[in-house]
């Protein structure tokens, strides 16, 4: 449990041992799931915590607020790692009413048999009171999930901000950012943004319009630290992010079989670097230690403007992490990516014309025809200086 403000306190945990979240995307520096207490005359609780960390969760509410009841549960989302324990914080608190929106209604029910009279259900805009202070609900439908909302805490200028403005890793034991804060998460919040938030550029713009209105110091999300310090880099970042802004530079993703195509990256790689290029390499066969995969390639598609996949010929078509690659990128609504692809083969150069065709279909602007090479690697068969001039131009 940590104090945040007079009114404020933080109830959430640290997850050091969960491996995938979602059960795909890698946790090289754990998750947290956060919780907050608004504490006046009743007492709220903002969401709760991933199943299987009941004791802890209660023992920091009770911590922060004694024995006291809690009157209200808001749920501003219902994934399970924040919903896991409604059931749970029912029968601790018989007296508990949820607050949710109408959309929430039927996962309530679904996922804990939650019955309409435990409910109280807000509209955009509604306020509830605690006593000297009140909370207010903004809805921002699929950011990321259809029922979405943040709370707002108006004596403080404090947002509950659900999973936007969050990020992987686990949070210190101050929880409230220092200056530095932000250049340490950077990259994994940009990395939970492109892995989880990704598609929906659009909804997010339009709960950016939405929240701008208010004058919000403090950001409380479900995930990272509770930001203060740099409110203003984190919104900018969410901002740029879902209107798929870059930088120029490289992200190099590739699958190898027999090392072929991943000696091409690497020559193209150190080739780029070379001339200045900010360069990121990712081999989505998992064959380097410590890869992020997809999971990491992501991050950095929204990171740079072009994208060079290179792929081996695999059964006439394209190796399958490269693929799953492809489908992730699809899925995520890129735009205004440039595209180059590569890759080795032993009869059939398939692979790259199945990549530049569906790079075609994302709009994505093709630079040449590519590069299919016969069986091993080799300078000669692979030209990485013409490559990085063909990729530059």
């Amino acid at each position: 449990m940590q104090k945040i403000s007079d009114r404020i306190y933080s109830v959430g945990v640290n997850d050091d041992d969960k491996v995938l979240f979602e059960g795909l995307w890698p946790l090289p520096f754990g998750v947290s799931y956060n919780s907050y207490i608004v504490d006046d005359e009743k007492v709220a609780l903002i969401d709760t915590v991933e199943a299987g960390f009941e004791e802890e969760f209660l023992e920091n509410i009770n911590e922060a607020i004694g024995g006291r009841p809690v009157d209200y549960l808001v749920v501003n989302h219902m994934e399970p790692d924040h919903s896991s324990l409604i059931s749970y914080m029912l029968e601790c608190y018989p007296d508990l009413k949820i607050i949710a929106n109408a959309k929430t209604l039927p996962m309530l029910k679904g996922y804990h048999n939650v019955q309409d009279d435990r409910v109280l259900v807000v509209s955009e805009g509604q306020s509830v009171s605690l006593g000297e202070c009140s909370l207010s609900f903004h809805m921002i439908p699929m950011v990321h999930w259809p029922e979405t909302m943040v709370t707002w805490l108006p004596e403080e200028n404090t947002v509950f901000s659900g999973d936007a403005f969050g990020t992987f890793g686990v949070v210190a034991d101050d929880i409230v950012d220092a200056e530095e804060t932000f250049d340490q998460y950077r990259d994994e919040m940009i990395r939970y943004y492109s892995n989880i938030v990704g598609k929906y550029g659009t909804p997010v713009q339009s709960a950016l319009k939405k929240l701008s209105g208010l004058p919000v110091k403090r950001i409380c999300s479900t995930h990272g630290p509770v930001w203060e310090k740099n409110i203003e880099k984190v919104v900018s970042l969410y901002d740029k992010l879902s209107r798929y802004e870059v930088e120029r530079g490289v992200c190099i993703v590739y699958g190898s079989m027999y090392g072929n195509t991943a000696a091409a990256a690497d020559a193209l790689a150190v080739e780029l670097e070379a001339r200045g290029i900010p360069c990121a390499v990712h081999d989505l066969a998992g064959n380097n230690s410590g890869e992020l995969g997809v999971s990491g390639a992501l991050r950095d598609v929204f990171k740079y403007d072009t994208i060079v996949v290179g792929s081996p010929t695999y059964n006439n078509g394209i190796f399958p992490p490269v693929e799953t690659f492809m489908a992730a990128l699809k899925a995520r609504l890129i735009k205004g990516r440039r595209f180059y692809a590569f890759g080795s083969y032993t009869w059939s150069p398939s692979s790259v014309n199945q990549l530049n065709k569906l790079a075609s279909e994302m709009d994505f602007q093709i630079l040449g025809d590519g590069l299919a090479f016969p069986q091993s690697y080799s300078r000669e068969k692979f030209d990485a200086s013409a490559i990085a001039d063909c990729i530059l131009k």
